[in-house]
Parts: C-alpha cells; structure tokens; sequence
C-alpha cells in the first residue's frame, strides 16, 4: 500500500534530517525520483519550490510530494513519516542529553553535526539547481545572490526575489 511505503521511506530519511528538509533533499530525490518513480525532476523541483515560498517549516516539502504521489493520505504518511520518528527519539533523550552537558563526547558530536549538516544543505542546493536545468543567466542570480547575501547580511531576502523576478520577467534568464 502507498500510504504505507510513503510512511516507511520517509521515517527512514527523519534521522538523516540534521539541517531541516533542505538536507534531506539529495536523498528525498533518491527516493521519489530515481528510486520509485513516482516523481520526475521538474516536478520535485517545483514542489520545492513551492514549499520554499509558502510560509512554514522546510518540512512542507514532504507534504507536497506526498500530495502528489497519494492526495491527503499521502500529505500525511509523508509528513508523519518525516516528522514523529525522530521527534519521538528526541522527546525520548533530551532529559538525558542535559545531563551530560559538558562531556568530551557531546561536545564531539555538536562540533561534527555542524559541518554535516552544511554540508548536505549544500549538497540539497547543488541538486535542485541541476534538476531546474540552470543556464549562463540563472547560475549569475546565484552567484550574485550568495555574494550579496554575505556582504550585506541585513538585506531582506524579498529584495533579492525581487530582483530575480524582474531579471526573469526581464527574459535575461
């Protein structure tokens, strides 16, 4: 059944979610395009895109593609399939990760989740661009965009939506 694969599929990726959905979207790809065909790549990324836009956690992405693949079943094998597990394991050891706050090996673990979880947002980044088939003109917004983001980090991000929808209705893409 589906609604049951969704569930399962998505439970597995929930302990691989350091860094939010965003992270998790090289292996969401894997999943749902390459593995079960139940997506191709211009509607993972439109769904993404979309879940990037609505207001709300990063997790909207796996409400959207369970959507698509079985309608309000599916939105909420995904999204439970996603979101209890880890959230039940964390409920379940926060009191005892308080108490060894100070340890070598907590310590360990938080200065090596950071970099992994950078790491795979970019990775998640990398595949989205490569699936919206990026030319000459979009991968110019991105350069743009991260430099302007880094040296003016006050700038709100809707200036530079902005900017891109006008470069896109512009037809300079």
């Amino acid at each position: 059944m589906i609604f049951i694969t969704l569930f399962l599929e998505f439970a597995g990726l929930s302990f691989m979610a350091f860094g939010g959905a965003t992270a998790l979207l090289p292996e969401l790809h894997r999943v749902t395009v390459d593995h079960h065909h139940w997506l191709d790549d211009a509607t993972f990324t439109h769904l993404y895109a979309i879940a990037q836009a609505a207001p709300g956690p990063n997790v909207l992405v796996a409400t959207l593609i369970g959507w698509e693949v079985a309608g309000l079943g599916g939105a909420l094998a995904a999204t439970l399939g996603l979101c209890l597990p880890m959230s039940v394991l964390i409920y379940g050891l926060v009191n005892h990760w308080e108490r060894y706050s100070g340890q070598r090996w907590q310590q360990a673990i938080r200065l090596g989740v950071a970099p992994l979880a950078v790491g795979l947002v970019l990775s998640g980044a990398t595949l989205i661009a490569q699936a919206a088939d990026f030319h000459g003109g979009a991968w110019a917004i991105v350069l743009v965009t991260v430099v302007l983001n880094l040296r003016y980090p006050a700038l709100h991000p809707l200036w530079l939506m902005a900017a891109g929808a006008v470069v896109g209705l512009s037809g300079g893409l």
